[in-house]
Formats: C-alpha cells, sequence, structure tokens
C-alpha cells in the first residue's frame, strides 16, 4: 500500500501558496485494508476514508469510464491493480494531476508528473488531462472558477476547443442544480469573478446556463453615467469590485443578479433603461428557482434587483419617501440585509469605468437614517394609541407617523448632505 498527496495541495505548494486541505491517494489497497487500519468510510460513489487522526480523505485509486449523460454518468474502478499514473490521468487539470510521496520535501523535483503539471504552472496554462475531460460536464465550471482564481492563467485553445464541443454536444444541458450552485458560488468568492463568466461566455456555456447574464453583452447604457457602455461589462466591474472589497458571497451574488432587466429593455429606447428594475426582478427570481440559490442570498439578489435605483437616488427622497424605502426593504425588522443591500449598491456604483475610487455617501447616509427610525420606541407609542382606542391598523399609523417625525429631525439635524447624484449609476 502506498500513499501519495495528490491534486491542489502539490499545485498550491508548488506555487509557493498556503495549502489548507490535503487530498490523498492510496494505491494498492482494499475497502477491508483501510478498515483495518481505522480509516473510517465516508464515500457514497467511490471509496473515500476518513484518517482516524487527521480526518483528511484518503481515496482509494480509481479509474472512471463514461456510463451516461452528466457528471453521475460514470462507472467507477477502485482496485488494488489501479496505479497512480491511472488514477492521475482521470483528473481535470494538468495542474491538478501531479503527485508526490507523504513524506515530500517540497522539492519540485520530486514530485510525480506525467502530464507536465509543472510546465503548465510555468507557462500559466489551464489545459485538460486527456480527452477525459469531457465526459464530465462539471469541469467547465470547474476550468471558469479557476480562471477566476488564478486570474493571469489563460485557458488552453484545444481545452477551450473541446469545452465549445462539450457545450454543443449539449452535456452543460444535464448539470444539475446542486454542482452548478457549488461552482458559481465558489467562483463569485474567489480573486477575479468576471473571469469565470469570461471563460463559461467563450465556450458557450453561459448562454446555456445564465442566459439571462449573457444577454447583458452588447446592450448599451448612457455613456454619460456608464462610460463603458456595455452593460455585460459593467456587471463584470461590479463583480469585481466586490470581490475587491471582500464582500460576502450574498453581496457578490446580488451584484451579479442587479442589472439582468436591461437585458430586456425594448431596443427602441436604448440607451435608456426605464423600468429595469422590475422586469430585473422576474429574472432574478427565475435564475435562483432554477439553481437552486439559498433563500437569504435569493432574498438580497431581488431586493438589490428592484430598489437599487432608489438607493442611488436616495438623496432626493423626504422623510415620508425613506421611510417607504425602508419599508420596502423591510429595513426596520432585517437591518443587516439592508446593509448587504446597501454594500451591493456600492459596488454597483463604482463599477464603472473611471469610477473605481468614487466615494458612496448613499451607503452610510441611509444606514444613518435607518439608525434614527430603529432608536424610535415602538411599545409605548403603540400602548398610547391603545389607551386612545385606537386599534390594528389605526396603532400602525401611529408607530408610522413617529418614525416619519424622526426621520424628518434627522433630516433636519444632517449637516447639507448630499445633492441628487448627478452621475447616477442606476440610469
Amino acid at each position: 500500500m502506498q500513499i501519495y498527496m495528490v491534486g491542489g495541495a502539490v499545485r498550491d505548494r508548488l506555487m509557493g501558496h498556503p495549502v489548507h486541505d490535503h487530498d490523498w491517494v492510496v494505491v494498492g489497497a482494499t475497502p477491508e485494508d483501510m478498515t483495518q487500519r481505522g480509516y473510517v468510510p465516508v464515500g457514497r460513489d467511490f471509496p473515500v476514508f476518513l484518517h482516524p487522526q487527521t480526518h483528511e480523505e484518503y481515496a482509494l485509486a480509481r479509474t472512471e469510464r463514461k456510463s451516461g449523460r452528466g457528471y453521475r454518468g460514470f462507472t467507477v474502478q477502485a482496485s488494488p491493480d489501479v496505479t497512480l499514473e491511472e488514477d492521475l490521468s482521470r483528473r481535470d487539470l494538468t495542474i491538478n494531476a501531479m503527485a508526490a510521496s507523504i513524506d515530500w520535501d517540497g522539492l519540485a523535483a520530486a514530485v510525480i508528473d506525467p502530464h507536465g503539471g509543472q510546465r503548465d504552472l510555468r507557462d500559466k496554462v489551464l489545459r485538460h488531462v486527456t480527452g477525459a475531460f469531457r465526459e464530465d460536464p462539471v469541469r467547465i465550471l470547474r476550468i471558469a472558477r479557476f480562471a477566476a482564481r488564478f486570474a493571469d492563467y489563460r485557458v488552453a485553445p484545444e481545452t477551450m476547443a473541446l469545452m465549445r464541443e462539450m457545450v454543443a454536444d449539449g452535456e452543460a444541458d444535464h448539470l444539475v442544480a446542486e454542482r452548478v450552485w457549488q461552482e458559481l458560488s465558489r467562483g463569485l468568492m474567489e480573486k477575479q469573478p468576471s473571469r469565470m463568466f469570461d471563460v463559461l461566455r467563450e465556450c458557450g456555456a453561459l448562454a446555456r446556463l445564465l442566459p439571462e447574464l449573457d444577454r447583458l453583452w452588447g446592450v448599451p447604457q448612457r455613456a454619460e453615467y456608464h462610460p463603458e457602455v456595455d452593460t455585460g461589462v459593467h456587471v463584470m466591474m461590479v463583480v469585481d469590485m466586490a470581490a475587491r472589497l471582500n464582500a460576502p458571497l450574498d453581496v457578490r451574488f446580488a451584484c451579479l443578479m442587479h442589472d439582468l432587466g436591461k437585458g430586456t429593455t425594448p431596443p427602441d429606447i436604448l440607451p435608456r433603461h426605464h423600468a429595469h428594475e422590475e422586469r430585473g426582478v422576474d429574472l432574478a427570481n427565475a435564475v435562483c428557482d432554477r439553481w437552486r440559490v439559498p433563500n437569504d442570498l435569493h432574498e438580497l439578489a431581488v431586493l438589490v434587483a428592484r430598489e437599487h435605483g432608489n438607493i442611488h437616488r436616495s438623496a432626493e427622497l423626504n422623510a415620508a419617501a425613506l421611510l417607504r424605502l425602508f419599508e420596502r426593504c423591510d429595513a426596520i425588522r432585517k437591518p443587516q440585509r439592508f446593509a448587504d443591500a446597501l454594500f451591493a449598491c456600492e459596488c454597483d456604483a463604482r463599477g464603472r469605468l473611471g469610477f473605481e475610487e468614487r466615494a458612496y455617501p448613499q451607503r452610510a447616509r441611509l444606514w444613518s437614517a435607518l439608525q434614527s427610525v430603529l432608536a424610535v420606541k415602538t411599545g409605548p407609542i403603540a400602548g398610547a394609541a391603545a389607551k386612545r382606542g385606537l386599534k390594528g391598523e389605526a396603532i400602525g399609523a401611529a408607530v408610522a407617523d413617529a418614525r416619519r417625525a424622526a426621520l424628518r429631525g434627522w433630516l433636519s439635524d444632517e449637516s447639507p448632505g448630499l445633492s441628487p447624484d448627478a452621475d447616477n449609476p442606476a440610469a
């Protein structure tokens, strides 16, 4: 029985990156050998075991043979006869198809590298290992995700050609929602998320998986507000700004979804986008339903799609309009979600050519205004209203009056504040 470190741990160590997780392949062993040594079986589709002390994953060397459509359509063979080289040949990218002994000292010369992974690390290339790459459509998403992580790497031309063939053959149409969302969410959290969508768009997969997003490229916006003009380019600048500002996943996903409505603007009114926010809500809902996006991310994405224009223009709002904005956003009950919406709107405003370093005072200003509303003690107000014989909606109206009064006081105390934003990113 021989044990080898494989995959990302070898790659990252060669790149000088910190290694947080290790994957191990065991050659020449049976499942019984592993359990006798105290390893705990956890694999459902193939033999994977947890180390009894470190709890890291150890997988028996295996081969895979295509037996059907999609990423589940495989027959797996794991036996003591499977060699390390056979196991490495089933992997997706050459930079992930390297191995090292369990006591590896980190020297490149000691790496087992049958497919030229070190060469591709040096040349900064994402290249598939063998033609078996085409058997698993999830690999299209994985390559795109690695492009977002290693933003200065290029996809090898022969790999891009193979990905295009896979999309044309309908392989991307058989991806299941859980795997698509898993890869999309991981890609959004990488260093440069736009690279993921660039690669998916280049191979044709974006049009199959996210047609609502794909159609944004080539849609013009008003150049005085959006010097980058192209809506698809703008959305990619927004998600990259979210990454630059270390936004959490829910904010990054809301940034990705915020302008989908511009893809359905009637051509005769371009480059204006009247009511794109309302149209975008239905499109964001469709994406979230299709890929089973978690509810909290779904809700924030819809909120930002619907309200980002009003948040950008919030300097124009009086106390009553501010309260209506907070109520539509459910900000009084869910202030943290509203804070996330403000964060996404800042990314939107700064995700424009030449506006990357521009301040976005709306975020701090609306948060401050919300605090004045949250400071209103509603219990005594409701109690006093009840003593006057008010009930139901009338008590709610008394509370709303108090909140509007608080906002009027906040507005009067505010320093001159914002003038209406001449550089309106919602246009």
